[in-house]
């Protein structure tokens, strides 16, 4: 099958963790060896998240007096592609000798009158209690919001159109080539009057990003890689129960945070209602159980895996 595979970034750096580079470097070694078990079998394009990342660079961006002013996000996303991306291309490389892997930096067209650039929901950056969250917004003039039970930076979000190197990297996974691209939900950028490309201030989801590409690379399968095994029904409440299998229709009728598991449930719903194909959330290294049905939360048109037909 051709799947794509959307990590979160957990899969980077986990909740707690200090963003040391050694430490992120054996998260993505980790992550990598499940990754080249589905490249043995499958043809594989890999998106990853980069929301700490990003918030890290852009607080040491607002700290530094060398700086007339921050870099701007779309820049930032640049960064992290490239860190990320890089560690990911090598511990490929070293994992399948002789496979060809590129790490690719990519750019998410978007509209620049997207209502979301009004109402930030992103969550980048660390955690904080609430009176330093507030105290770095009045600092640094940013949004934050209530992550759980810590409080993160906000930022816009808007719908991602489309992939501006769609194109290239369909000729490379036809070639065969493992592609890591549209890392962070790729570099948000927008064309003027005269088709010219420009970054924008914002953060792009990368589970909506993935799922888009996912639909242009024609995949069988795109995955959700988290760090749950399954999307639940009711969470946080006595009544929470896993969703094994399931229709959009079903996942439409839950509440899901906005935040959070919100996007992951929207792409997972809209890559099946666009393409008929499988779509699945759960953890990462379940990610072949998931593909055998036996692990995450697969969505498919009849909530059947493998699919079956319904006459």
């Amino acid at each position: 099958m051709r799947v794509i595979v959307a990590l979160g970034g957990n899969a980077v750096l986990r909740r707690g963790q200090r963003p040391d580079a050694d430490t992120q470097l054996a998260n993505v070694r980790s992550a990598v060896r499940t990754l080249a078990r589905l490249a043995a079998r499958h043809e594989l394009v890999i998106t990853h998240g980069n929301g700490p990342q990003v918030g890290m660079l852009a607080l040491q961006s607002a700290g530094d007096p060398n700086l007339s002013r921050p870099y701007p996000f779309d820049t930032l996303g640049a960064q992290t592609q490239g860190m990320i991306g890089y560690w990911m291309q090598q511990a490929l490389q070293n994992a399948l000798p002789g496979r060809q892997v590129l790490a690719m930096i990519t750019q998410t067209l978007v509209t620049a009158v997207d209502p979301a650039f009004e109402r930030p929901t992103k969550f980048v950056g660390q955690s904080y209690d609430r009176e330093e969250a507030e105290k770095l917004a009045g600092e640094h003039g940013w949004t934050v919001a209530r992550d759980g039970t810590a409080w993160r930076r906000v930022v816009p979000s808007p719908a991602p159109r489309r992939i501006v190197e769609t194109r290239l990297i369909r000729q490379l996974v036809r070639e065969g080539v493992i592609v890591i691209c549209a890392g962070g939900g790729g570099i948000p950028v927008v064309r003027d009057e005269r088709g010219r490309l420009a970054g924008v201030e914002a953060v792009v989801d990368k589970d909506l990003t993935a799922a888009m590409l996912a639909e242009a690379l024609e995949c069988d399968a795109f995955l959700s890689l988290t760090d749950v095994p399954r999307v639940m029904r009711d969470f946080g409440t006595p009544e929470q129960t896993e969703i094994a299998h399931t229709t959009p229709h079903e996942l439409r009728a839950i509440d899901f945070p906005a935040g959070s598991m919100g996007p992951k449930v929207e792409a997972a719903c809209r890559f099946v209602e666009t393409t008929g194909d499988m779509a699945a959330i759960g953890k990462l290294d379940d990610a072949e159980r998931i593909l055998d049905g036996s692990a995450g939360t697969i969505v498919t048109p009849n909530g059947r895996w493998p699919l079956t037909s319904t006459l």
